[in-house]
């Protein structure tokens, strides 16, 4: 089984270009397929000099409907005609980012007429190997960093639930792999519902951990940083992080995790 990172915000080899999004993609035994595809055509590039023919690619998991996730999607479905494309049915809403003005970060709504698009309401098995769960359920708290995000409604903006999050989950032989674009719920959140899913821990876990601010962390920040860390560490879990966790969140987990933790780079390859 192979991993890659088509795209990621940061970059282990001079070749590739970098954005502020995510392409993972995956060979299995039985598939070829992508997790998001970035905010642009930028992983067709990467895709060509690393030597991945997309258009082999039999299925598509959208993390969530965010446009840094789902913004190559109309580029994907010209280069390749038959994968399907698994997303929540409430990934085409009003999603903005509220910092200096409301910014639109949802996706392209011309994608609802392509035919190879599954809208899900909630989990889904696709096969003995691919499985995606939806519905997470917040127990603990979910990242400070998600209050910039927001749903624009016919009164105003309320606060993003992320019902339109959902995460992958590769079982090859006796290994799980779990795979999760940002973790808006909590990465936490996230592994405790894969517990209640598989009665046990995943192998490998792949996520964005959203922690990456605009502004400079605060003592409370940090805290936040090193108790995800110091929990994730009692999980038999090894992670592999990228994208919204920001290097110096990394910095600080990594400090606490050591060889539990690594960077996923754009251009970086992991076997198992």
């Amino acid at each position: 089984m192979k991993i890659a990172a088509l795209v990621e915000n940061t970059c282990a080899n001079r070749r590739l270009e970098v954005e502020h999004g995510l392409c993972l993609y995956v060979e299995t035994p039985h598939h070829r397929l992508l997790l998001d595809s970035g905010a642009s055509d930028l992983f067709l590039k990467n895709a060509g000099i690393m030597h991945t023919d997309l258009s082999l690619i039999d299925t598509v998991v959208l993390s969530h409907g965010h446009n840094d996730h789902g913004g190559g999607l109309s580029c994907f479905l010209q280069c390749n005609s038959v994968a399907k494309i698994y997303m929540q049915t409430s990934a085409f809403g009003e999603y903005y980012s509220i910092h200096e003005a409301p910014k639109f970060i949802g996706l392209d709504s011309e994608l609802k007429k392509s035919s190879r698009i599954v809208m899900l309401n909630g989990s889904m098995r696709i096969d003995d190997e691919l499985e995606i769960f939806a519905g997470i359920v917040s127990n603990r708290p979910v990242p400070s960093a998600n209050g910039t995000l927001k749903i624009k409604t016919g009164t105003g903006f309320v606060q993003d639930d992320f019902r339109h999050e959902q995460c992958l989950v590769i079982t090859v032989g006796e290994k799980r792999i779990l795979l999760s674009g940002c973790a808006h719920h909590g990465i936490l959140n996230i592994l405790d519902e894969f517990r209640s899913i598989y009665e046990t821990e995943p192998d490998v876990v792949i996520s964005g951990f959203h922690l990456k601010k605009k502004t400079a962390y605060t003592a409370d920040d940090i805290r936040e940083i090193r108790g995800i860390a110091r929990e994730l560490k009692s999980f038999r879990s090894v992670f592999y992080t990228c994208h919204c966790t920001g290097e110096e969140a990394f910095a600080v987990m990594k400090e606490v995790m050591g060889d539990r933790l690594h960077y996923l780079h754009c251009g970086d390859v992991l076997e198992f």
